[in-house]
């Protein structure tokens, strides 16, 4: 994977009539104010996206890069990653099935359901509801989607950097990222790397 496929991403999630996501704000805050010993921090407010998360940028890109069969999408999810694919899946107008551990919020649940997802609880943890949904997908053709490990989902985080990056008119110094599942510190990584 390189920089040229979130540039791609960037084109793609950039076209016109694709209101799904949003340009979030950068707030730039003095580190006084928050405690911390520098001159200035930015915040990227992407818990602003319509999913709530940044995890809308590399959904809907994995939805926009590949053809999506009349079965739909397939994802497993602890909650964000469902969130995501059910609120691309429902712009699209595709069908969406997510598999969630029964240890996944019910409030999380009730927001797949709203974004008209079919909702399948399986195992006590994510490993367990990716092995069934990994076997409902070899079932049905279904487009799968994962939370993190593929390179469109990588391309649609990275698409942050650049965003960050036109906002500010310069690169950070330093960037925090909370590490999950590394898709989103993956794609900031390879999207600064390629601004630089």
């Amino acid at each position: 994977m390189d920089y040229s496929e979130i540039r791609s991403a960037k084109a793609r999630l950039d076209m016109p009539g694709r209101p799904f996501l949003r340009k979030t704000p950068l707030w730039r805050v003095p580190g006084a104010l928050l405690g911390v010993p520098c001159a200035e921090l930015w915040l990227k407010l992407e818990h602003q996206q319509v999913s709530g998360s940044f995890k809308a940028r590399g959904m809907l890109n994995r939805l926009l890069a590949q053809p999506i069969p009349a079965v739909g999408v397939i994802v497993a999810s602890g909650g964000n990653a469902g969130i995501a694919v059910a609120a691309a899946a429902q712009a699209l107008q595709v069908p969406c099935e997510v598999f969630v551990p029964t240890s996944c919020p019910a409030a999380k649940q009730a927001r797949l359901r709203e974004l008209g997802a079919t909702v399948v609880q399986h195992g006590a943890v994510y490993a367990e509801a990716f092995q069934a949904s990994v076997a409902r997908q070899a079932a049905t053709g279904a487009l799968m989607a994962h939370a993190y490990d593929q390179p469109e989902v990588v391309a649609g985080a990275g698409t942050l950097a650049l965003e960050i990056a036109e906002q500010a008119g310069t690169l950070p110094h330093q960037v925090l990222v909370s590490v999950g599942g590394g898709g989103l510190v993956a794609g900031l990584a390879l999207g600064f790397d390629g601004l630089a």
